[in-house]
């Protein structure tokens, strides 16, 4: 029998739909699917490093850089984010349920095989440079997002 597939479209930079993406992709991968994850536009912030990185930069991609969340850990929520009090709100709920929080949901993806990429595109537009992304993640174009999902049993956008 053949293996089943599921590829997922992170599209937002918001910390719940990054959790659900990554809960969805882990189930996916327990159930034995082969699961992409393909990161675009504010998605990437869910492979960014914390913290700073040396790279060269130019006087827009050094804005855009400031502007977007450095870590998925550092992500905002897409209702209630109250200045970034909803999410210390959420993660303090999250422990009392011993749920995971998005960075280790993605370091558990990554134990499972989960192939996270990187759209190439997307970070020449925003001016990421490899360094500054999780390191054994894979950098790829819409065509090789597009030939997973053909031959996939789920495709999400998130």
């Amino acid at each position: 029998m053949e293996k089943k597939r599921t590829t997922i479209v992170l599209f937002s930079g918001d910390y719940d739909k990054a959790m659900a993406a990554y809960i969805i992709a882990n189930g996916a991968a327990a159930y034995d699917h082969e699961v992409t994850i393909f990161h675009t536009f504010w998605g990437l912030n869910a492979l960014r490093k914390d913290g700073d990185v040396e790279v060269q930069k130019s006087g827009m991609e050094k804005m855009f850089g400031k502007m977007m969340p450095k870590g998925a850990d550092k992500m905002g929520l897409s209702k209630m984010n109250f200045g970034g009090m909803g999410q210390k709100m959420i993660k303090s709920v999250m422990k009392k349920h011993n749920a995971m929080e998005l960075p280790n949901l993605i370091e558990m993806a990554q134990e499972q095989d989960v192939k996270l990429v990187a759209c190439t595109m997307t970070m020449d537009l925003l001016g990421l440079h490899k360094e500054e992304l999780l390191d054994e993640i894979e950098y790829a174009g819409v065509a090789a997002y597009l030939a997973d999902a053909e031959e996939g049993n789920v495709n999400l956008f998130i």
